[in-house]
């Protein structure tokens, strides 16, 4: 069959979409002049972008790792400023999104529920258990790839892996809402789909232990997704955002484990 048979080819890989997907994951100062004038295309079709998206926001806190190395700072300080800044750059959007998911799938005992109370902006006390154990948790292991050398090989894959896990959650669940940033966003078709995990593989493919990474990925990937369908019967944005924090710190996690071996 010819590509252009195939609906959403016509759509995929336009001009912009990198600059559609840094609009939507970070909070960066982007002037309007970016962005494509506004037409029928989802936002959704630029998803194959987002793992580039992870590649900038990955890069910069490298970037910011060997400036504090260069004036003498220990690996700690720098793991907690990586963070920092990465946190910085797309607005503690992912975190929050892993937050809410806490306290509505362990607050709620009605989908009606869980989805009240990941809309609530106060955060609750699974939420912050959430959040605390998995900073904790990406602290120690930049803090380790930092001193073992390895921090750009295991940040930035891990930083795009999870990005792409993101935008198969999006193809492949139905919208939990008939509001909010995820329906506004729409879902992605096939190509995008395919081009956002065709760049997360090949990213993945530069780390230590990379048959691991991509499994390790996958299954996270597929247990958020199940839970989400159980929980909520689909995905949300904070469903997306959680699921980009678990699977980041699952890479880490596996690519640590393999370069430190």
């Amino acid at each position: 069959m010819d590509r252009s048979d195939i609906p959403g080819w016509r759509q995929a890989f336009q001009p912009g979409d990198l600059a559609i997907a840094l609009g939507l994951l970070t909070r960066l100062p982007l002037p309007m002049r970016a962005f494509p004038a506004p037409d029928s295309r989802p936002a959704a079709q630029a998803a194959w972008a987002y793992p580039l998206v992870g590649l900038v926001v990955a890069v910069a806190g490298v970037i910011l790792a060997c400036l504090l190395d260069g004036l003498g700072l220990p690996a700690p300080v720098q793991a907690l400023f990586v963070i920092a800044v990465t946190v910085m750059l797309t607005g503690a959007m992912h975190e929050d999104g892993l937050a809410d998911c806490a306290d509505g799938f362990w607050g709620g005992w009605t989908r009606e529920r869980r989805l009240e109370i990941m809309k609530d902006s106060q955060i609750g006390t699974y939420g912050v258990i959430a959040l605390a154990l998995t900073l904790i948790l990406r602290w120690q292991l930049i803090t380790l790839l930092i001193g073992a050398g390895a921090l750009a090989a295991a940040l930035i894959p891990a930083a795009m892996v999870s990005r792409a896990a993101m935008v198969w959650t999006m193809a492949r669940l139905p919208h939990a809402r008939d509001t909010g940033l995820s329906r506004q966003t729409g879902k992605p078709a096939p190509p995008a789909l395919m081009g956002a995990v065709v760049i997360g593989s090949c990213a993945a493919l530069f780390t230590a232990g990379w048959f691991a990474t991509i499994l390790v990925s996958v299954l996270l990937t597929l247990a958020m997704g199940l839970l989400a369908r159980a929980k909520i019967a689909g995905q949300t944005g904070d469903v997306l955002g959680a699921t980009q924090q678990i699977v980041e710190v699952g890479c880490l996690l596996s690519i640590c484990a393999f370069t430190l071996s």
